[in-house]
């Protein structure tokens, strides 16, 4: 409970904290929180590389993917909404996946040894339906993380992971690099 003067109590989120150098499973983080965990695969599609995948994943013209939106749920609040793309080329047997039960990280990193991880770091405002699956007002800042891995040099996947932005923290501990 959360309790502002002149403006009443609120039921905050719980925040969770995440490593920016790791691929983390989502549901190992809501369960560390001690809330219960739930997946819905909200949309499953394939197609064939689009102008906007050019940058997400390098894949070259007429390579086969796997589009995927699903939510993450801690307790019954809307935790994190994932939007990922799956190089068929790749990782072809994904396409006989339905991910209605399991979540495509997971089912990824125990299917295919990663080499290579690009994480990158941003904000944005809730919007449309990114906004409606969060459960957060339109306007209410996220936070985003998308990550690209790589397979051997082969691109594997793009997933954009947005969180409200109250409900997440992002922890790096380093040491110096001899010189």
């Amino acid at each position: 409970i959360e309790r502002r003067r002149k403006s009443g109590s609120f039921v905050r989120r719980p925040q969770s904290q995440a490593a920016i150098l790791e691929i983390h499973d989502i549901a190992t983080e809501v369960r560390g929180l001690g809330l219960l965990y739930r997946y819905e695969r909200v949309s499953r599609q394939r197609r064939i590389t689009a102008r906007q995948d050019d940058e997400r994943i390098e894949a070259t013209a007429g390579t086969p993917l796997l589009e995927l939106t699903c939510v993450h749920f801690a307790a019954a609040e809307p935790f994190c909404l994932e939007e990922r793309v799956i190089n068929l080329t790749t990782v072809p047997e994904a396409d006989a996946e339905s991910f209605a039960e399991t979540a495509p990280g997971p089912w990824l990193l125990g299917r295919v040894p990663w080499s290579a991880a690009e994480h990158v770091i941003g904000a944005t405002a809730a919007e449309g339906q990114a906004g409606k699956l969060l459960g957060v007002p339109a306007g209410s800042p996220c936070l985003v993380i998308e990550r690209r891995t790589w397979s051997d040099g082969r691109p594997v996947t793009h997933v954009r992971l947005t969180y409200p932005g109250d409900s997440h923290r992002l922890v790096a501990r380093f040491t110096p690099q001899d010189g």
